[in-house]
């Protein structure tokens, strides 16, 4: 069975229901700190219970890390973005991990951004440094993931489409929240990690939900050799592996898609986001978004997520 792990003030806890946990006792600072610390962990399991601490809970992974990440992997997100899954390769894009925010952080839009987008993603946590080159298999990946996060991608699509990057428009701070709960796995819980089910909310509208199941094109043994070819890893790095269907932004339909292409591109742009800026989808000042990933027999449970969007006040001009 797995070991439900949270942060809070930076003290690390084993949680062992919504009420109680037991405080591992381990000087480690950083994710990748706590992982080696297996015997503070076991102790930690075997230990006495108390009540859940009441300070604020923070990201199970911590920065500085590697954050890279899985572009259209879910067959029903690449067909809402217009594409043909059989044609869609195995692709990856970074993030910056100051990206990286709490589980009831605030989402913070910045000023000049206008479409502000959310992705519910499952995290792979690294678990120990792996060298460029390292053989990744079905039989020795429990040995390179150690555990399992959940994580909104938040994008700003108004700095993702024209620019054709990824890099900036999903690297702001607050556009990766991660966690509550850092799910260490025990042996067999990978065999489960097509069972679990990916749900988003945004004000109590189901806007995401899929499971990995048939839905998934590339999973983690074949993210992991591909990314290994070029990349090397850490112990505590975050591998984020793509979202379903539902994202607020979707491709136009094709009649559109090819009259658009014959535009040029500043007076393209010029439409799209004119629609755009009406699709009602699109996060919004005050919005609750709550995400969820979990196995449908709640053997392996990530948590649930809550942030609330907030939009930054522009700098006053001197």
């Amino acid at each position: 069975m797995s070991i439900d792990i949270i942060r809070v003030d930076d003290q690390w806890y084993v949680e062992r229901d919504d009420r109680t946990a037991t405080r591992i006792e381990t000087a480690a600072a950083t994710t990748g700190e706590l992982l080696a610390d297996r015997a503070a962990i076991d102790a930690a399991v075997a230990g006495e219970p108390a009540p859940v601490p009441t300070g604020r809970l923070q990201s199970p992974v911590t920065s500085p890390c590697r954050v890279v990440a899985q572009m259209t992997n879910y067959a029903s997100h690449v067909r809402d973005s217009g594409m043909d899954p059989e044609t869609v390769p195995l692709t990856f894009f970074r993030k910056t991990s100051h990206s990286i925010s709490g589980p009831v952080d605030d989402i913070v839009r910045p000023p000049h951004v206008t479409l502000l987008d959310y992705e519910v993603e499952i995290g792979l946590v690294i678990g120990r440094d792996v060298a460029v080159g390292t053989q990744v298999t079905r039989e020795n990946l429990a040995d390179v993931v150690a555990a399992l996060v959940i994580a909104n991608d938040v994008s700003a699509r108004d700095l993702q489409l024209p620019k054709t990057q990824f890099f900036e428009a999903k690297s702001y701070p607050t556009f990766t929240p991660v966690g509550p709960r850092l799910v260490l796995l025990e042996p067999g819980d990978l065999d489960r990690f097509t069972d679990l089910r990916l749900s988003l909310w945004v004000d109590g509208e189901l806007r995401q939900d899929a499971r990995v199941e048939g839905d998934m094109l590339y999973g983690p043994v074949e993210a992991l050799q591909a990314l290994t070819g070029f990349q090397p890893l850490a112990a505590g790095d975050l591998v984020l592996t793509g979202t379903p269907a539902g994202t607020a932004l979707k491709a136009p339909p094709k009649p559109i898609e090819i009259i658009g292409s014959l535009l040029p591109p500043a007076r393209k742009w010029k439409i799209f986001f004119s629609k755009q800026a009406k699709n009602p989808r699109y996060l919004q000042h005050g919005d609750v978004v709550e995400l969820s990933v979990r196995t449908g027999d709640g053997a392996i449970d990530l948590g649930r997520q809550t942030t609330t969007v907030r939009f930054a006040e522009p700098e006053p001009r001197s």
